[in-house]
Order: structure tokens, then C-alpha cells, then sequence
């Protein structure tokens, strides 16, 4: 079996745009290559798990996320890092676009997304971690049987975690992986 890094992608890889669309707008949180060449040298998949409503909201397409992702995986290639699979949600109830506008198993605080990664990457949940910026990231985490860790740096006021006791925290995603047990610097 397999461990994981599961990571959301806006807040956590990339600075939040808000329902980011250009792929000219990706910024790299500083360190996010060296935390993730960290967490593949010690054996973990890199896996991103992102909700993407822009979609059932009729923001964006999933061509502009698909040019979205692919401008991610070309800066983190440049850097010598990469993410192994990426999972997003385009579902929100209430959304304009009637197809995605329903409620699902994969938008975070379900599971699902983090589920159907580790069914495809035969991962060990319990050996794996979840690290988001909101609650809901935590949550999926709890759900899904996988250790939690917040960052805390995008968000003012930070959210309110009382509900995932267990969750670590840090401010930036190289202090997150410093905290999981065995990962070396």
C-alpha cells in the first residue's frame, strides 16, 4: 500500500484568486516545490483534491481548469516537483449550470475525492495526511480515516477547527511537512 499527501489546491499550492481561471494568474506559494520534493523523497504520492464550483456556477469551463492545472504542473516541473494525480468537485448546489448543480460525494467536507484516490493509487488512508486551508479540507480528511494539518496563513480570521481536535497546524506547507513524523529536511 501506498501513502499519500492529499492537498487542496488554492490556499495550500497556489495563492487563492478566487475562482481562478487564467492560468497567467498561477503564483507558487514560496516553498511549495521544496515541501513537495520533501514529501516524495520520503515515499509519499502527492495527490490534490480541490472543489472547483467556478464549474456548476458557470464561472469557468474545465478546459480553463484543465490550462489551470497543466500551468501548476509546468512551474512545479521547473522546480523538479510534481503531483501525481489531481481530483477536483465541480458540483454546487445552487449552481447556474444544472448538470453540475446538484450534491455529491466528492465536494469536500464528503470524502469522495480523497475515496476514489485511494482506491485508484492503492493508498493507506491511516498512513496519510490531509492538508487544506478550511475546515472543510479537515473534514474530508477525518472522513476519509487520514491524519489532518490546516494552514493557517491564508486565512484572517483563521477558521474554526474546535470540531477536528486531532488536526495540526501550521503556516506554510514546508512547516506542515516538517511536523508529519518521518519526513526528513
Amino acid at each position: 500500500m501506498n501513502k499519500a499527501f492529499f492537498l487542496d489546491r488554492d490556499g495550500v499550492l497556489i495563492l487563492d484568486k478566487h475562482y481562478l481561471s487564467d492560468p497567467g494568474q498561477v503564483e507558487l506559494f514560496p516553498g511549495t516545490a521544496g515541501a513537495l520534493r520533501r514529501m516524495r523523497g520520503c515515499g509519499y504520492k502527492i495527490i490534490a483534491v480541490s472543489n472547483q464550483s467556478g464549474i456548476a456556477r458557470g464561472y469557468f469551463s474545465f478546459e480553463d481548469l484543465k490550462r489551470v492545472q497543466e500551468r501548476i504542473d509546468e512551474v512545479l516541473r521547473r522546480e523538479g516537483a510534481q503531483i501525481d494525480a489531481w481530483y477536483y468537485c465541480p458540483h454546487y448546489p445552487g449552481g447556474k449550470i444544472p448538470v453540475y448543480s446538484v450534491a455529491c460525494s466528492c465536494r469536500k467536507p464528503a470524502p469522495g475525492l480523497i475515496l476514489q484516490a485511494a482506491q485508484e493509487y492503492e493508498i493507506d488512508l491511516a498512513s496519510s495526511v490531509m492538508i487544506g486551508d478550511n475546515l472543510s479540507d479537515l473534514q474530508a480528511g477525518k472522513a476519509a480515516g487520514c491524519g489532518t494539518l490546516i494552514l493557517l496563513r491564508t486565512k484572517n480570521p483563521p477558521p474554526d477547527i474546535s470540531s477536528c481536535p486531532e488536526a495540526m497546524e501550521a503556516d506554510t506547507l514546508s512547516d506542515a511537512v516538517d511536523l508529519v513524523p518521518g519526513i526528513r529536511r
